[in-house]
């Protein structure tokens, strides 16, 4: 890919955004279900487990992971979404603390692997942080957390059985080239299940210019239909997408000042899901 100077500064200048804000996050410098703003001002563990349970996680499934793994920064279970298998290879793009990691260690057993990969490098630290807590509690030794760009993924062509990923594609500054590496890794007959953010329409550009709206997963967000092209370019077949508008009308009601600012600056009249839905997109190779 043939990048121009201003074009790859803008790039980095994305990814640094969101390497420092999900920093913060790791380090307990944000208090946050969805960004630097936070829904979960005072209790955060009570409120990250409360939109866990609210995107489709068991109250079972929160108390299997370990203590400080669950952040509040789904918007979906693509782990559930993946049907994950006994003996499979997953890999978690944006994994994190390692929420979905330590879920998808669970269902592929001791003779399968979950690869969590995150450009973070704090949030990796406090992913493998964990892992002795996730054997101890599991009895499994099947998860591993490695450095890197969902761009530019640190895995083998044609090695993964299940792709997944919770929240996160969208704060890429290029997704079409995501989904190709989706389509790299993946074995034959493999598939991808992701939960994202994805716009029904365009927002207004002032809502794109807002920095915590980026690292809160909103101004990132692409349409749905350019995701299906994307998938599509890359390979995948029988994709296919379901619109979850409830995701964001929690948020509203739970007052996340992120989303707060947000909605002052749409159109008057206008409710944040008439932009932006939580999106199951699912597919395989």
């Amino acid at each position: 890919m043939n990048l121009t100077k201003a074009t790859f500064e803008q790039i980095e200048k994305t990814r640094d955004v969101v390497r420092s804000g999900y920093g913060d996050i790791a380090q307990g410098k944000s208090n946050s279900c969805c960004g630097p703003s936070s829904c979960c001002s005072g209790d955060t563990d009570t409120n990250a487990e409360a939109l866990s349970k609210a995107v489709g996680y068991s109250a079972e499934e929160l108390a299997a992971i370990p203590d400080g793994a669950n952040l509040g920064l789904s918007c979906g279970n693509p782990v559930a979404l993946a049907s994950l298998r006994e003996g499979e290879v997953v890999v978690d793009l944006g994994a994190g603390a390692g929420f979905d990691v330590f879920q998808a260690g669970r269902k592929v057993g001791a003779c399968g692997k979950a690869i969590g990969v995150d450009m973070t490098p704090a949030m990796l630290s406090r992913a493998r942080s964990l892992v002795s807590k996730y054997r101890e509690r599991s009895g499994l030794d099947n998860v591993e957390f490695r450095l890197g760009e969902i761009e530019n993924l640190p895995i083998a062509d044609g090695t993964v059985d299940a792709v997944i990923s919770n929240c996160v594609i969208n704060l890429s500054p290029l997704k079409a080239r995501v989904y190709q590496e989706i389509g790299r890794i993946l074995k034959s007959g493999g598939r991808l299940a992701v939960s994202d953010l994805a716009l029904k329409k365009e927002l207004p550009p002032e809502v794109l210019k807002m920095a915590e709206a980026l690292v809160g997963c909103v101004s990132g967000a692409a349409l749905i239909a350019d995701n299906v092209h994307w998938a599509q370019e890359a390979g995948l077949l029988g994709i296919q997408v379901k619109e979850k508008v409830g995701y964001i009308d929690g948020m509203v009601q739970w007052e996340d000042p992120l989303y707060r600012a947000i909605i002052a600056a749409l159109p008057q009249g206008s409710k944040l899901s008439d932009y932006i839905v939580s999106m199951e997109l699912t597919a395989n190779k």
